[in-house]
C-alpha cells in the first residue's frame, strides 16, 4: 500500500511539471502563449507517460547509491592521514551515516584508504568491504 501512494504522489509531483511544458509546446508549434487545449493535454499525457517510467528507473537508482542507506562519505585531495601520519592523494572520512552526523565538523579528520577502512571496522562492527566505501581512481580505470 505505502508504494502505491509513493507511486501516486510521484505522478502528482510530475503533473507539476505541466504548467512549464504546456507554454513550452505551444511555442515551438507557434500557438498563442499559454497553448492550445490540446497542447495542455500533451503536456498531461507525456508527464502521465513519464512518471509511469521513471518511477521504477528512479527507484532503481536510488536503491544503487549510497546516500539513502544512510551513509555519505567526504574525499578530500592531497592530506595527510589523520591516523597513520602518511601523506595521500586522496583522503575519506564518513560524514554521515545512522546516527551519525558529522557533516558540520569544524575540523574533519581524513584518512588514507587503508585507515579509514579500519576505522570504520573499528567503529561500526562490521567489514569495511560493506562500508560502501568511495571508489578509488584504480578501481574506477578497472571497470570495477
Amino acid at each position: 500500500m505505502q508504494l502505491l501512494r509513493r507511486y501516486i504522489l510521484y505522478l502528482i509531483r510530475w503533473q507539476l511539471s505541466t504548467p512549464i511544458l504546456a507554454p513550452v509546446i505551444a511555442y515551438f508549434k507557434q500557438s498563442p502563449i499559454w497553448g492550445t487545449k490540446e497542447d495542455w493535454i500533451g503536456a498531461i499525457v507525456a508527464n502521465l507517460i513519464g512518471g509511469l517510467i521513471f518511477f521504477w528507473v528512479d527507484r532503481w537508482i536510488f536503491k544503487k547509491t549510497d546516500i539513502l542507506r544512510g551513509e555519505v562519505w567526504e574525499i578530500q585531495q592531497d592530506i595527510v592521514c589523520a591516523d597513520c601520519g602518511t601523506i595521500v592523494d586522496r583522503g575519506y572520512r564518513l560524514a554521515k551515516a545512522s546516527n551519525y552526523d558529522h557533516t558540520n565538523d569544524k575540523k574533519p579528520e581524513f584518512r588514507c584508504k587503508n585507515c579509514s577502512r579500519s576505522k570504520y571496522e573499528r567503529d561500526w562492527g562490521k567489514p569495511a568491504d560493506s562500508a560502501n566505501l568511495p571508489i578509488d581512481e584504480e578501481q574506477t580505470k578497472k571497470g570495477l
